[in-house]
């Protein structure tokens, strides 16, 4: 079975390489990744998709859900959610055969990006399937080179649940705020703690 993970991450060197070697260990392939900064630019959001046994895979999300630099995971399999990609593709094309160029990329929403003397380079988002489809009807004409950004992707409308507790959701894992020398945690304002 397919599985799309999204991650909250610490934005820090060396997250990414944690994760992947944690995936693969299970003996998952990653099938896309994209990762990128949030509204927060301490934090990334991590989007990849796997295919493999429910079981395991839950083991995964837990394992990965005990990572230091790991804020929040969610696996949105049968959930409700939202997921684009970007695909650029250089297409051979003489000038007599860039109109149809141009009509099939009306049909996807997507748009020229570079026309050479010979290729036309366009853009076009979806989901997967949109991103497949524009591709193979784009092959008959010559694809010279492609570039796919991976599988991006976040649930659909409220995040609460029912009960109004979020879902997935735990609290940011950091160290306490360091207490200045020859004062006591009560003078930064945390009144209850014991003195060191």
């Amino acid at each position: 079975m397919r599985h799309i993970i999204s991650a909250l991450v610490e934005n820090r060197p060396g997250v990414l390489a944690k994760i992947a070697a944690l995936v693969r260990a299970r003996g998952y392939n990653i099938d896309s990744l994209s990762v990128g900064e949030t509204d927060d630019p301490t934090i990334s959001r991590m989007t990849f998709a796997v295919i493999g046994d429910d079981r395991i895979l839950e083991q995964v999300t837990k394992q990965l859900n005990r990572l230091i630099d790991v804020i929040k995971v969610l696996d949105f399999t049968d959930r409700d959610y939202v997921e684009r990609e970007l695909v650029l593709a250089k297409i051979a094309c003489p000038p007599g055969h860039r109109g149809q160029i141009i009509e099939l990329m009306d049909v996807f929403r997507g748009r020229i990006c570079d026309l050479g003397p010979s290729s036309v380079t366009v853009e076009a988002t979806g989901d997967e399937k949109k991103i497949e489809a524009l591709i193979e009807l784009l092959r008959p004409f010559g694809i010279k080179e492609i570039a796919r950004t991976g599988l991006v992707a976040l649930l659909r409308g409220d995040p609460k649940d029912r009960n109004g507790a979020s879902r997935g959701v735990r609290a940011r894992k950091s160290a306490p705020p360091p207490v200045a020398p020859g004062t006591s945690p009560a003078d930064s304002g945390d009144a209850g703690a014991p003195l060191a």
